[in-house]
Parts: C-alpha cells; sequence; structure tokens
C-alpha cells in the first residue's frame, strides 16, 4: 500500500479578534504563517495556501506567503490548494515555484485548478466567455514547460490564446526536477480526463455529501491513465473540517463560524440558508471532517479506503473561526489524527496470522 500523505490546508480565512471584530488581512496572513510553523512542528506532511481575490479570504499571493513559510519551516512540503492558473502565466507560475522549491530545500508542490470563485478574471482582465478554453490551453503551456524541464531542453508551445513558446527556456530550472503538480477537480469528468492526459495527479475537492460518490472519477482517472499509457499516480483528497477534544466541543466550536461562510457564499449562489440539522448531517454521512481526533481519524482512514487516496489534505480554517482554535485543531490532527489513520490503515493490510507450530504438524 502507497503510504499515506496527511496534510491541511487554508484560503486565509479573515477571523474575528477577541472583541468580534474582523481581523487586518496583513493579520491573518501572519497567523497563517504561525499556523504552518505549527505544522511543521507536530508532524502534518503538506501545508497548502488557496488563492482568491476576495474580502473574505486574505490570501492572494500564495507563493510569496509560501516563500516566508519555507523561511520559518523544515520539512513540511508546501503547495497551493488552488492556484487559479486560467487567469495567470504559465511560465510566471512555474518561475515563481521552481524559485519557492529552490528556498524550500526542494519541498515545492503545486495544485493547478480553475477555483470555484470568478473575481480573477475581471481583475486580470479575462472574459469568463473564455473559461474552459484559458484552462485547457494554460495546462498545456504548464505541462510542456515541465516535460522541457525534466529533459533539460527548451520550451516548444503553440496555443490560439498568446504567442507561442518556441524554442526557450524557462528559469530557474527546477533543481531535481519535475516539480510535483497535480490537477484540483470539483466534479468535472473533463478535468479528471485532463489530468490524466497531461500526466498529472488528481485532488478531488470533496465539500459536501458522501465522499464514497466520487468513486467513479476515480475509476475514470485509473482508466484514463491506462487508455494514455501513463502509470498510475497519486491521488488526493480535499474536505473541510475542524478538531478540539470532544464531538461536542468540535461541534460547537465549528457551527457558527461555518454557518456565517456558508450562508455568505450561498447568499452569492442562490443556495438556502444551512440549517443545524444539515451541519450535523455533513458530520455524520458528508464532507465535514468534525470531532475528537478519534473520530475524524477513523473518517479520514474510512475515505482513503473508500476512494484508494494516497493523500487527505483538511481544510482546517473556517470563516471567523479563531486562530488560536485553528492552532489546537493542527496540533490534534499532528499529534493524534495522522497516527491514528496510519495505523487504523496499516492494520488494513496486515499480514494473515501464521498457524501454530502445533497446527502446522497436525496438517
Amino acid at each position: 500500500m502507497t503510504p499515506i500523505e496527511l496534510g491541511i490546508d487554508t484560503f486565509g480565512d479573515v477571523t474575528t479578534d477577541a472583541d468580534g471584530r474582523p481581523k487586518p488581512h496583513a493579520q491573518v496572513l501572519r497567523d497563517v504563517v504561525a499556523q504552518a510553523e505549527l505544522a511543521d512542528q507536530v508532524g502534518v506532511d503538506f501545508f497548502g495556501v488557496g488563492e482568491h481575490h476576495r474580502p473574505d479570504f486574505a490570501i492572494s499571493a500564495p507563493e510569496v506567503l509560501l516563500g516566508a513559510i519555507a523561511s520559518r519551516t523544515h520539512r513540511i512540503r508546501l503547495g497551493t490548494a488552488v492556484t487559479v492558473l486560467s487567469t495567470d502565466d504559465p511560465v510566471r507560475v512555474y518561475q515563481r515555484f521552481s524559485t519557492l522549491d529552490a528556498v524550500s530545500g526542494g519541498r515545492a508542490e503545486i495544485i493547478l485548478g480553475r477555483g470555484s470563485f470568478t473575481e480573477s478574471f475581471p481583475l486580470f482582465g479575462y472574459s469568463l466567455e473564455d473559461y474552459e478554453r484559458l484552462f485547457e490551453e494554460k495546462v498545456a503551456l504548464f505541462a510542456a514547460i515541465r516535460d522541457a524541464d525534466r529533459a533539460g531542453k527548451p520550451v516548444q508551445w503553440k496555443g490560439s490564446l498568446r504567442p507561442p513558446v518556441e524554442g526557450l527556456r524557462v528559469h530557474p530550472p527546477l533543481e531535481h526536477p519535475p516539480l510535483r503538480t497535480w490537477i484540483g477537480v470539483g466534479g468535472s469528468p473533463e478535468s479528471v480526463v485532463r489530468a490524466a492526459r497531461y500526466g498529472f495527479p488528481l485532488t478531488l475537492a470533496i465539500i459536501g455529501g458522501d465522499p464514497r460518490r466520487f468513486a467513479g472519477y476515480v475509476e475514470l482517472y485509473h482508466r484514463a491513465l491506462a487508455q494514455l499509457g501513463h502509470e498510475q499516480l497519486p491521488l488526493g483528497v480535499h474536505s473541510p473540517g475542524h478538531l478540539a477534544d470532544s464531538d461536542d466541543e468540535a461541534r460547537g466550536q465549528l457551527w457558527p463560524a461555518y454557518r456565517v461562510m456558508r450562508d455568505r457564499i450561498g447568499r452569492e449562489r442562490g443556495w438556502p440558508p444551512m440549517s443545524r440539522a444539515e451541519f450535523e448531517h455533513e458530520i455524520v454521512a458528508g464532507s465535514l471532517y468534525v470531532g475528537s481526533p478519534e473520530t475524524v481519524a477513523r473518517k479520514i482512514a474510512a475515505t482513503v479506503r473508500d476512494l484508494g487516496a494516497s493523500r487527505f489534505d483538511l481544510k482546517y480554517s473556517a470563516g471567523t473561526l479563531s486562530h488560536e482554535r485553528m492552532l489546537r485543531s493542527i496540533e490534534l490532527y499532528g499529534q493524534e489524527v495522522i497516527p491514528r489513520v496510519r495505523d487504523l490503515l496499516a492494520a488494513d493490510v496486515a499480514p494473515a496470522e501464521k498457524p501454530s507450530a502445533g497446527a502446522a504438524g497436525a496438517v
């Protein structure tokens, strides 16, 4: 069995201070650095930051923040969750991550995606009419850069939305290529096949409902890889959650902040307000990983088994959930959940008991 990687990620949700006032974005960013430092200390495998361009999330320049985190950590892998490639330049994105990889001692990786929000399109002068074509072409160019860097050759690429890149090198090259690059998918079969076509590992963003409903996408991904002649590649899962010392404490801490965040986004998308019953159902049978370390560990292990995942990333931030409570959640995740998940999964593949000498002699 492939060893499971257990990470965490955040969008830099804007939290509140002790008086209930929103913290300045600058303080939220400093808090994220402190959260990453703790994650490194307690044994978390990966720390991801999501890119957004809206007032409720503070992280809009993830590579800058990850560079600061790299200087304060030692072993944890660092990446995005996700980089919105559709409205960025793949050459510059690759350069920023090859630089991050250098200053972090080879710990950089990237999750490419379209994101679930569209604020970056008007901000950077792109049209939503080109939504599909932008991502397709930019993923193709990014893959060409990655492959050229791995081979130590110039990039050769031509598309329709920007001038070609013909016989040019992208600097700095990765010290030990290739750059670990994932495609983040929220539920589109076309995106699953695209990840397989370019030979990228797949991360499934499962933010609601029974995670087992994504089993068809997992099967599609493996089938596409095989048909395209690629080896089987890692599969990751990203889902939200929160830890505290007991199930009741975790639910009570998360509910007010999660409801505010969910209803704010829901108003933009035409969703009805979230009820406490819906929240509780997501914890019991959906994709909220909330509770004591034992409860959350068992739920993560079940998802990993059901989908054959090799990585699970917990989005530990949720709206105004306080910095102090997030630190405690990270501490419990690293010190108690991660070893427990590994124990549960190891038990699944433990060798059968050997027969006793007496039993063997009786055969």
